[in-house]
């Protein structure tokens, strides 16, 4: 579906609505580089729309501050006009996706790695299974994925703040702790060393947590990807944070200590507004919270392995 609004000066001419929601992406994300990256396109493409769409207008949308890109007073004007048309044009899509609405054709989900890959999969398993006409899109990424835009139908995240445009529900607390394989535990132990933190830059919580825990501040290994933490983990390079449907389930690895109710995290299944009736939205969400009810033992940190 193409969307235009229309403006007119000395003669008339149409901005695209795809410019607009280059324009929008660069203002939440500060950057070409993360606007680019949010909507899987070009940063020459961002540059060179967002000049364009200035030149059209004839005024500066943004300045350029410290590698940020910050919106000028004419910016703000325009951003102001173009949410209001992002709501409308996501209220449009969602009514006439209604208009169609059931158990067939694709659904976007959006999460995080260190979920998709372990307590996530049997899940979406045993959802592809129940419900063989729905196909189902995985997006995995740290990154904030805009449902408004239809980069996903559904979030789920790990957060104590979800995102207030969007609906959702918490379904559980997920509890996270310290782990270690349990032969480097166990030399830990007897020769009185200190813990060699593992640098987790995988998401803002693992970055906070390391710093205040970790005494010198330093890591002789770092990485910003979970899977590859947990492997470093694994292969007794240290110690690091990690929820306990990971850590409690993995026979190499123990717990350095029990869990605190500070690094407990909510887990949220999210939506956007206008599809909080869609059919394969609600299936999706059903089935995802039934089965989570299933092992909130295991997401609380409760159920510790024998």
């Amino acid at each position: 579906m193409t969307h235009n609004v229309h403006k007119c000066t000395e003669g008339e001419y149409t901005v695209n609505w795809d410019d607009l929601k280059l324009f929008l992406a660069v203002s939440r994300c500060g950057t070409i580089t993360g606007a680019a990256k949010q909507l899987n396109v070009q940063h020459s493409t961002v540059s060179r729309r967002i000049k364009a769409l200035e030149q059209n207008l004839g005024v500066s949308l943004f300045r350029r501050t410290k590698n940020v890109y910050e919106l000028t007073l004419e910016g703000v004007k325009i951003e102001s006009a173009a949410i209001r048309m992002e709501s409308e044009i996501t209220g449009l899509d969602g009514a006439l996706l209604g208009k169609n609405d059931s158990l067939i054709g694709p659904l976007r989900v959006t999460t995080i790695s260190s979920m998709a890959a372990t307590i996530l999969m049997p899940i979406f398993s045993s959802f592809c299974e129940s419900y063989p006409k729905i196909d189902l899109h995985i997006v995995v990424s740290n990154d904030t994925v805009s449902l408004a835009n239809r980069e996903a139908d559904i979030a789920v995240r790990l957060t104590n703040s979800p995102p207030g445009m969007l609906i959702g529900k918490r379904i559980t607390t997920v509890a996270s702790t310290i782990y270690g394989s349990a032969n480097y535990l166990k030399h830990q132990q007897q020769d009185g060393d200190k813990l060699n933190w593992i640098g987790a830059e995988c998401c803002d919580f693992h970055k906070s947590w390391t710093k205040q825990a970790c005494e010198y501040k330093v890591h002789q290994f770092s990485c910003n990807d979970a899977m590859t933490i947990l492997s470093a983990v694994r292969t007794d390079l240290g110690v690091t944070f990690l929820p306990c449907f990971i850590g409690d389930v993995d026979p190499i690895l123990e717990r350095y200590c029990e869990p605190e109710t500070k690094f407990d995290l909510g887990l949220w299944v999210l939506c956007h507004p206008e599809l909080k009736h869609n059919a394969r939205v609600l299936a999706f969400r059903k089935h995802l919270i039934q089965s989570v009810n299933k092992q909130r033992q295991l997401f609380e940190g409760i159920a510790n392995k024998a």
